[in-house]
């Protein structure tokens, strides 16, 4: 694998989503910056996807570390603490809106083709990077691609009523 396929893949992308548990395009750009500035650095004789990776965990690792994470992560943690006082004023009518919207939610996801049913359920409902969904189900990253985003635009012209 040439440093051409694991920028232009998602390979990057996964091993930070999969340290950090967020996609953090800004993450990415500074493990292509590391690898840009430290090119000279690598020796041929290396595995360069294994190189590679290293960067990109250690830039995610030390994410995790800094003061700008832990910042997030408090402010996040103050905005479900505000959710979670607000969802005791739940009412009975509230529930029953929330309840009928997740009924025409799931009825829509049922309704679609199963190829597509497959990926949508592997990409948002079980949070699976490209990557993962494409050796899950055998078939190029590109088509899991595609069959996303005519599941996304089906999806959304089938609720656009909950819009």
């Amino acid at each position: 694998m040439n440093l051409k396929e694991i920028i232009n893949g998602n390979y990057v992308k996964s091993i930070i989503k999969r340290i950090t548990n967020e996609y953090n395009e800004d993450l990415e750009q500074e493990v292509y910056l590391k690898v840009w500035k430290n090119s000279e650095k690598y020796t041929e004789q290396g595995n360069l996807k294994a190189w590679v990776s290293t960067i990109a965990a250690n830039v995610s690792k030390d994410y995790l570390k800094s003061s700008k994470k832990k910042i997030q992560q408090m402010t996040i943690d103050d905005d479900e603490a505000v959710l979670r006082v607000a969802d005791k004023k739940t009412t009975p009518e509230l529930k029953l809106i929330q309840t009928e919207r997740q009924k025409q939610i799931s009825e829509a996801i049922n309704s679609l083709k199963p190829k597509f049913k497959e990926v949508i359920m592997l990409s948002e409902i079980q949070n699976l990077t490209y990557e993962e969904i494409s050796k899950k189900i055998n078939c190029p990253i590109g088509t899991v691609k595609s069959r996303i985003y005519n599941a996304k635009k089906e999806l959304a012209e089938k609720l656009k009523d909950l819009m």
